[in-house]
């Protein structure tokens, strides 16, 4: 097997994870909603692990300048702001509180639901997110197949979480859960592209790509911090609940963690 057809293969793997909101098409609309804030949360913690552990220490690593790397973190945190102001704009979003019942939403895509804006977002940054990701897995099959494989399972892990708290943001954002699953998986795809690039550019992707991770970053922290805790906050008046949530975003920088202790364990270093 060469190394682009494994790369491409991988990446395409990588790409069905969107697919896990499949397991919620049977499940009825009450019993989604009682879920989708515990999904929500785990979407915090994946967002802020993967910045925070992940994204901006790779930037470094590659870049080299903490300035730098700050600055496009802030590059990005500002860039999704200006996005949220245009797509409230062009969407008329309401004023009022995010908080309008999974159960009010439809579940089929004839009765298209009113989208929020930091749905849209989320697609954005994820999308921007897979593309790296694709990059970074086809670099890693240029170097070799076993450095391709142990980076597609970091990836892996990386990813679930992620896609799992995507899918829950989507469908709190005002999608059918057809619709959200069918745009996280394009979403998804676009690591296809990001392998593509990799391929074709070669030696240049790695300074395209480390310019990307810290925007990424920024991305993430801002609708992490800015649209979904909050949603957090005006939903957790149990107690049980609050717990709940905070074990959940606790839960998704753990698993943040997980292909960290991978890599020392085998002694890879930064494949991320």
């Amino acid at each position: 097997m060469t190394p682009s057809i494994a790369a491409v293969g991988s990446v395409l793997l990588v790409s069905l994870v969107s697919l896990v909101g499949l397991v919620t098409l049977s499940w009825r609309a009450a019993r989604l909603e009682r879920f989708v804030f515990l999904l929500v949360a785990l979407a915090v913690g994946a967002m802020l692990g993967s910045a925070v552990l992940h994204l901006i220490p790779e930037a470094y690593n590659q870049l080299g300048d903490g300035r730098l790397v700050g600055s496009l973190v802030l590059a990005g945190v500002l860039a999704f702001f200006v996005l949220e102001k245009v797509l409230h704009w062009q969407h008329d979003h309401s004023r009022g509180s995010h908080a309008a019942s999974i159960a009010d939403q439809p579940d089929t895509p004839e009765v298209p639901a009113p989208v929020k804006p930091f749905a849209l977002m989320n697609l954005v940054g994820d999308a921007a997110h897979n593309l790296i990701d694709g990059m970074v897995v086809a670099a890693a099959y240029l170097v070799s197949i076993p450095a391709g494989v142990v980076t597609t399972l970091a990836v892996l892990l990386h990813e679930l979480p992620q896609e799992i708290g995507d899918f829950g943001v989507l469908v709190y954002g005002g999608m059918s859960r057809r619709r959200a699953l069918a745009l996280n998986f394009a979403s998804g795809l676009i690591g296809v592209v990001g392998a593509v690039i990799a391929l074709v550019i070669g030696a240049r992707v790695e300074a395209f790509g480390a310019y990307l991770l810290p925007i990424t970053a920024g991305s993430f922290l801002y609708i992490a911090g800015s649209d979904l805790i909050p949603e957090l906050h005006h939903h957790s008046h149990p107690a049980i609940k609050s717990v709940g949530q905070f074990a959940m975003i606790l839960l998704g920088i753990a698993l943040m963690v997980l292909p960290l202790l991978a890599e020392e364990a085998l002694g890879l270093g930064h494949t991320h």
